[in-house]
């Protein structure tokens, strides 16, 4: 099997699933690339609009959260009129070039920008000979995934199946993968000391990691400024600003030689960041928490963003692996609470699914589909 996996840049956790599945592909011995799905548009176009998204999730997330509402109970603003829709479709040729010339059998898509622009090259040139399918990375049927004319869907957990079939999916093209994929090093633990140890960290104690997504949005500063000072006797806090210099800069500047918050810049290795921690306090966004569900790793969920994240707030929350507040003041005061709780930090690690490796799941499910098919 020959397979291209069409990520998009905005924010890293398209790209973490993307390796995370060109990971499980490999160690199979199947070929397997990445490539900017966005980039058969143009590079310029692709960075302009991953700018203008990390942009509005940064400073204009109530913008965000009304446009995708409006999508949400609007169909048909998501028709082949739309002008987004229509953006993409522009890729489509290139992507086509792409594909004829390398041979590829298989288009995975974990962003629906990617989906769209493979269903227009499949409307385009019905001939060619390739399938292709997309995997949600939220717990939910996003809007525009309809839209996306695949041979399957993955939906990351049962309880999701339902709202893609509401929206004309049908049953028989639906894969279930329990959770969202993730790369396998957070299925990988180090004894917390030992973690601290190798992070710098103090190694005794309870620890509370705050962040906000690779692009460090949300309110990390305002985060960081309600527990400053306030954290139970004993516990510390480690606040992770991803590529949010400006935000880096800012937190370091006024929490310089501080023993109760450790502020760090982007990280690149969350696994074992995670592996030091014993609570979350991180918007929803759809890889983040099922990083967190991986490593069992309870959860403070701070609606920042809404759109997309709400599902995935509701879905953990549900479980009690969670829980969720809409201010930095509440969430704040809902981690202070907790880390002088050991109990209920327990009883929320116990309570997250009992998941397998997702990516390889997606492996096994389209051999299987591909062996029937032959």
């Amino acid at each position: 099997m020959k397979a291209l996996i069409l990520t998009c840049s905005t924010g890293e956790g398209h790209n973490s699933v993307a390796a995370a599945v060109q990971d499980v592909f490999l160690t199979h011995g199947a070929q397997c690339d990445i490539e900017d799905a966005l980039s058969f548009l143009s590079k310029r176009a692709s960075d302009l609009i991953c700018r203008w998204h990390a942009r509005m999730y940064r400073y204009a997330p109530g913008a965000w959260r009304v446009g995708y509402r409006f999508l949400e109970h609007r169909p048909t603003a998501r028709e082949e009129r739309n002008l987004v829709i229509r953006i993409l479709s522009l890729g489509a040729e290139r992507l086509h070039e792409r594909v004829a010339a390398e041979g590829y059998e298989l288009l995975i898509c974990p962003h629906v920008f990617a989906g769209l622009m493979v269903t227009k090259m499949r409307r385009l040139y019905p001939d060619e000979d390739v399938r292709a399918c997309f995997i949600a990375t939220d717990y939910t049927c996003s809007p525009f995934v309809a839209n996306c004319g695949m041979d399957r869907f993955f939906a990351p957990a049962e309880q999701t199946v339902p709202e893609f079939t509401a929206a004309g999916i049908p049953a028989e093209r639906i894969g279930v993968t329990g959770g969202v994929p993730v790369r396998r090093a957070f299925y990988e633990r180090v004894e917390k000391t030992e973690a601290r140890r190798r992070m710098g960290l103090p190694e005794t104690g309870r620890m509370l990691l705050v962040m906000c997504g690779s692009m460090g949005c949300g309110h990390l500063d305002d985060l960081a400024g309600s527990m400053s000072g306030r954290l139970p006797e004993g516990t510390f806090s480690v606040v992770v600003c991803g590529t949010n210099e400006h935000m880096y800069k800012k937190l370091e500047r006024i929490y310089e030689g501080r023993d109760d918050i450790h502020i760090l810049g982007y990280c690149d290795d969350m696994p074992l960041v995670m592996d030091c921690a014993d609570l979350y306090l991180t918007k929803p966004g759809g890889i983040s928490v099922s990083e967190a569900a991986v490593k069992r790793l309870p959860m403070v969920l701070l609606d920042a963003v809404a759109g997309c994240e709400e599902p995935n707030l509701r879905f953990f929350g549900a479980m009690g692996c969670a829980v969720a507040e809409e201010k930095p003041e509440a969430a704040a005061a809902a981690c202070l609470r907790l880390l002088a709780d050991g109990g209920a930090l327990a009883r929320m690690g116990a309570a997250f699914p009992h998941w397998g490796y997702a990516a390889e799941e997606i492996w096994e499910q389209l051999t299987e589909r591909e062996e029937a098919r032959q």
